[in-house]
């Protein structure tokens, strides 16, 4: 079900259009744009300021969980959305009014006077203003893409710095070489500033450590300063502070573990009493983050499941995080055994080749749709083909409903298998989508 056209919608269908490029990497648009609206950059709380190709946004989402756990206001500025434009802008612990964000949108679009500026720029602009407006104790900044280029990297001296995981996504902007990504994601390091360098493969993690160095930033680096491992249902974290026995986190995956621990970490080493145990705890268990390894209960697509059906959505869309969802798939075939169904959707931008593979073995089939509504969608038929490539059993559907009800038909055929886990999966995009469609 689609959400009822809003006065923000109409100005951000404006600011569509005053660049010819939806992606250009620069800064000084909106430089220029908050020097014009009084630099509200400068009248920020506390920054918390997150880097990475995966999992930035989780760990957004444990920082921001754990900060609220100890009755701090926060805020969070993260990217895309969902399912509206709001949900990229949190303001003291509460999504912006729909009232706030248009007469923000519309004063940041007046004094921009039509000058040449992206999409991403002048609504980042435009959450600046907001947060700027409020009280609150944090802002939990997250990047939009890259880094050292991106219009969030306008901080001059943030509280913390946290650059998760680094692969290679986004190469049409980025690059296809792990290096120079790392260096781009790099560039949000600031002198004297602590960063938290999550899990990293040796490549990215030198040229992190490379640029903290010399920007005599203080390097926590996952694995060699500050640890967290699952043991007996419970996650671990420890540091040169001591060690923590905390709960699982609410959010599915070994990955998650990780994700959480870049959070714990840079609250523990970012000062100002943010590092609370109790806090920590609370806010593992508390957490939310939509469409990642998100259990669905309830809702029409969930109906036409078949009976006693898992559904699951995650919106991760490149081989490495296509590496963690397997893996946490196959956490849960160890806990029971259920036949994995995949439906999926991805943009053209990305290597679905790859990404499909990282469920070689573990799915018995994959239904194949096109993005509703994307222009950069891979149609049914191509992804197929990839799938297919990957070496997977495929058979392209005409949506997800489509596949849906393909699966429940092949399910039938299998009356004596428990019933299947379904995975609806390789876009942020699609869940989107389904998230609006399912409610």
């Amino acid at each position: 079900m689609s959400l009822p056209a809003t006065r923000s919608d109409a100005v951000l269908t404006r600011l569509l259009s005053l660049h010819p490029k939806k992606i250009d990497l620069v800064l000084d648009r909106i430089q220029r744009l908050l020097a014009q609206l009084g630099h509200p950059e400068r009248a920020l709380p506390p920054v918390i300021h997150v880097a990475g190709t995966n999992g930035k946004g989780s760990t957004c989402a444990f920082s921001r969980a754990m900060l609220e756990a100890q009755g701090l206001k926060v805020h969070v500025y993260s990217s895309p959305h969902l399912v509206e434009f709001r949900e990229r802008i949190r303001v003291s612990g509460a999504l912006i009014s729909e009232e706030e964000l248009s007469a923000t949108l519309e004063e940041c679009e007046r004094v921009n006077d039509g000058a040449p500026i992206t999409f991403f720029e002048i609504t980042t602009a435009a959450a600046f203003v907001a947060f700027a407006r409020h009280k609150a104790d944090a802002l939990v900044l997250e990047v939009g893409l890259g880094g050292k280029y991106d219009a969030t990297n306008v901080i001059a001296k943030p509280r913390m710095t946290i650059i998760t995981p680094v692969g290679l996504d986004h190469a049409e902007f980025l690059g296809e070489q792990i290096a120079g990504i790392a260096a781009e994601k790099a560039g949000i390091i600031k002198p004297g500033v602590p960063l938290i360098v999550g899990a990293q493969d040796d490549t990215p993690r030198d040229v992190i450590l490379r640029r903290a160095d010399a920007l005599s930033a203080p390097a926590y680096v996952f694995g060699q300063d500050f640890f967290a491992y699952q043991e007996h249902g419970r996650m671990v974290y420890q540091d040169t502070d001591g060690l923590l026995d905390l709960p699982l986190p609410k959010l599915i995956g070994r990955h998650q573990i990780e994700n959480a621990a870049a959070a714990i970490a840079g609250l523990r080493r970012a000062g100002g009493g943010w590092g609370k145990d109790s806090a920590i705890e609370r806010g593992l268990r508390t957490v939310e983050w939509p469409a990642r390894l998100q259990r669905l209960h309830r809702g029409p697509l969930v109906d036409m499941a078949p009976d006693g059906a898992e559904v699951w959505l995650d919106g991760g869309h490149n081989p490495h995080g296509a590496a963690a969802v397997a893996s946490a798939m196959a956490d849960l075939e160890d806990r029971g055994e259920r036949a994995l169904y995949l439906i999926c959707g991805m943009l053209r931008t990305k290597d679905a080749l790859e990404f499909l593979a990282a469920f070689r073995g573990l799915a018995r089939h994959v239904a194949t749709i096109d993005i509703p509504g994307e222009a950069m969608s891979l149609g049914a038929g191509e992804l197929y083909d990839r799938a297919r490539a990957a070496g997977l059993d495929a058979a392209p559907a005409e949506d997800v409903e489509d596949a849906m009800l393909q699966i429940a038909a092949w399910t039938r055929a299998h009356p004596k298998e428990p019933p299947p886990r379904i995975l609806i999966c390789g876009s942020l995009y699609l869940a989107g989508t389904v998230l609006s469609e399912n409610s």
